[in-house]
């Protein structure tokens, strides 16, 4: 349906009166399927609020955005962000749609919630009160993030700098489908329906994930603790305070403790033979025949060789950053504490393409199974140790090759590996399998909602 969903024709003709701007994209429009009467200008039922708050006014006290996300989440600065900011504040009343200048082209577009209360914004973020007499705010959500729009808005997006902007007037001009409010909430509801459907399957797909990961531990004679808030305050002995700071012996002590498990605990140099950070060359700006992955091919926890980007053909680079059939590669640094030392296990040798210095690239001895290594990264029993061993440093959090070296673990023969391992891979097709279920529900309930949307399906 996307091929239908925005005319881009290879010429186009426009009188002299009506050329506001010099741009073939400001003339694209979508061609919407529905009688023209039913079809209107947005800023026919959103209107521009221009409450600005006093000058004078304390900044640290008001509850500043700070960004919108891609999917409509609203973040708000912290208040030492907000002490000492200029600029002109403008009021966000619940209810009221928020938009970003620069992002909306991406989606960064929200309404604030009733159980919010005000926000203030930037002059960067235009606010518009919405007549939900005659548009429901859920179907306007879904018309301007649906595939279309966002295509037309990024032709619009224009302006003299690295980051273009669509400009409000613009942005109300758009012409919109407005069917009668019943048929805005029938595809509302077709849209909330399906996504409830693909929450219950990620819901079972998380619980299996937890069960595996349990199911693991318990083979390993150890128990999995339960996640709970941090205490304000904790007793720790002086021969078990490895560190001094407070969040890191709070992780440290709920972890699990290896000892009590089957079977004997091995340290990282027991079991490893090469712990090596990834080359810290910048990536290539041309096209070249070899290829650095990006830190996102590790996040997930399962490897993912398309994340990457051209690097600089150096040999001494396919040299030391090779990778191979059976490396582990860890999140070096990140600015998400759960995401550090987050591993995936590389299962072919790849060629022509090398890891970056924000992973780091883990050998494994004979006495261990990389899978088994990888695996035992991942749970709580190794994820309690990489969290409380992470040091801060402009925001981001970051461990070192001695951190891994010093993981404890505990190490059965490896037949009792091979045997832990068929039972984890069992599971993990299984989630693999639940995952390709809830990307393909996404998909099919996207393009049947954008197809109602756009008037090629009847509602």
């Amino acid at each position: 349906m996307s091929a239908v969903a925005v005319k881009r024709p290879r010429a186009s003709v426009a009188w002299f009166r009506d050329t506001l701007r010099w741009d073939v994209a400001f003339f694209q429009q979508i061609d919407w399927h529905w009688d023209d009467d039913l079809v209107h200008p947005a800023g026919s039922v959103i209107h521009r609020r221009r409450e600005e708050i006093d000058s004078k006014a304390d900044c640290a006290s008001l509850p500043i955005i700070e960004k919108i996300s891609f999917g409509g989440d609203i973040s708000v600065t912290a208040p030492e962000d907000r002490i000492g900011y200029k600029g002109r504040l403008f009021w966000a009343r619940p209810g009221d749609l928020v938009y970003s200048k620069i992002r909306v082209k991406q989606g960064s577009l929200a309404f604030v919630a009733d159980g919010i209360g005000e926000l203030a914004v930037s002059a960067e973020y235009p606010v518009y009160e919405i007549n939900t007499e005659i548009v429901d705010r859920r179907y306007l959500a879904l018309v301007f993030r649906s595939s279309p729009f966002m295509r037309l808005l990024e032709g619009l997006s224009h302006g003299g700098s690295t980051k273009t902007r669509i400009p409000p007037e613009e942005f109300e001009r758009q012409l919109i489908p407005l069917p009668p409010l019943p048929a805005q909430r029938k595809i509302v509801a077709v849209w909330e329906a399906a996504q409830k459907a693909v929450a219950a399957t990620m819901e079972r797909v998380e619980r299996l994930e937890r069960e595996t990961k349990s199911r693991f531990l318990a083979e390993l004679g150890l128990e999995a603790p339960e996640r709970s808030a941090a205490l304000k305050a904790f007793v720790v002995d002086w021969k078990n305070l490895e560190r001094w700071g407070v969040q890191s012996n709070q992780l440290a002590a709920a972890g699990v403790d290896p000892s009590k498990g089957e079977y004997p605990v091995a340290v990282g140099r027991d079991c490893l033979i090469e712990v090596k950070h990834g080359c810290s060359a910048s990536p290539s700006p041309v096209p070249s025949a070899l290829e650095v992955l990006k830190i996102s091919a590790v996040t997930r926890g399962q490897f993912n060789p398309k994340e990457k980007k051209f690097a600089f053909d150096v040999p001494r680079y396919r040299q030391e950053f090779a990778l191979r059939a059976g490396d582990v590669l860890m999140c070096r640094t990140n600015g998400t504490l759960a995401l550090v030392g987050m591993s995936a296990l590389v299962r072919k040798d790849l060629q022509d393409t090398i890891f970056p210095d924000k992973l780091i690239r883990v050998r494994c001895k004979p006495n261990i199974l990389p899978a088994y290594f990888a695996t035992l990264v991942k749970t709580r029993l190794v994820r309690s140790q990489i969290e409380a061993a992470a040091r801060t440093a402009v925001g981001n959090y970051a461990i070192g090759s001695e951190d891994i070296w010093a993981l404890r673990f505990p190490l059965p023969p490896l037949n009792v590996q091979q045997k832990l391992m068929r039972r984890v891979e069992a599971g993990l097709v299984e989630v693999a399998e639940l995952r390709k279920d809830v990307k393909a529900r996404g998909e099919a309930a996207k393009a049947q909602v954008e197809a109602m949307i756009l008037g090629t399906k009847p509602v």
